[in-house]
């Protein structure tokens, strides 16, 4: 099937690794060019290296906490490739941690930059987008089920959730489009760092995986080829919802 990709332009934050990369190698392999962002300039090069070069990918340092950092993203897109037809927001991982031993600054720090910069940046593309363009979100399989140990994650990501479905009302009638994806063990480096946290992360891995019904971690390319049909015009009448990429995991409707 052809996702009707060819040289249509998507920005993706936190791109240079993880779910994010994946999603972006897959849209730069069906022909889309892609603006990727990332803390590290460093990795951004390697990205951009392995994404096909400057003729199918830009990269732009930046901190999606940085209240500067929506308006400079979509402004690189436009400038350096003539458009923007998408975004996929990649909001990271907070600390982990119970949320009865959680301090302030540790939630004012997350909802800065997975709350707050992941709208900012939503608002910003809502303004540069027209019809048929796409807002996605990189959430997490705790927007409907509480995950152990997260409590930050378990408190902001639903809100995000919702407010993503209210932008779906709020841009419909635009011809725009936002949806989110909600991962839960896909095999990355985050992942392994969760395993890890208990000291045994090959019975973690074991204790997961045996609750998921297909047995086994996703890949990052699974991920990133669900993100890719979802921001694709191939997707052009879904709006609003959220998809689980999951192996079943989720077990409510």
């Amino acid at each position: 099937m052809d996702l009707g990709l060819k040289d249509r332009v998507y920005l993706l934050t936190g791109a240079t690794r993880g779910l994010g990369f994946a999603a972006a190698r897959e849209l730069a392999a069906d022909g889309a060019r892609v603006v990727v962002s990332s803390r590290s300039k460093e990795s951004l090069d390697a990205a951009v290296a392995e994404l096909g070069g400057s003729e199918r990918a830009h990269g732009v340092v930046a901190d999606n906490g940085d209240p500067t950092t929506a308006a400079r993203l979509v402004e690189a897109a436009t400038e350096r490739f003539g458009r923007l037809d998408g975004v996929l927001i990649s909001v990271g991982g907070p600390a982990a941690g119970p949320v009865a031993r959680t301090e302030d600054d540790a939630w004012r720090a997350a909802f800065e930059t997975v709350y707050l910069g992941a709208l900012r940046i939503a608002r910003a593309a809502a303004g540069e987008l027209g019809n048929g363009g796409v807002i996605g979100f990189v959430l997490s399989g705790s927007v409907r089920e509480p995950i152990p140990g997260l409590g930050i994650s378990n408190g902001l990501r639903p809100g995000l959730a919702m407010a993503a479905k209210s932008l779906a009302d709020e841009l419909g009638p635009r011809g725009i489009r936002v949806v989110g994806l909600l991962p839960a063990r896909i095999d990355t480096d985050r992942v392994r760092e969760l395993d890890a946290l208990g000291g045994d992360p090959a019975a973690a891995r074991a204790r997961a995986s045996a609750a998921i019904p297909l047995g086994r971690y996703g890949t990052a390319e699974e991920f990133g080829k669900v993100a890719a049909f979802l921001l694709s015009p191939a997707a052009s009448y879904l709006t609003g919802v959220m998809i689980p990429v999951d192996g079943g995991a989720l077990r409510g409707l």
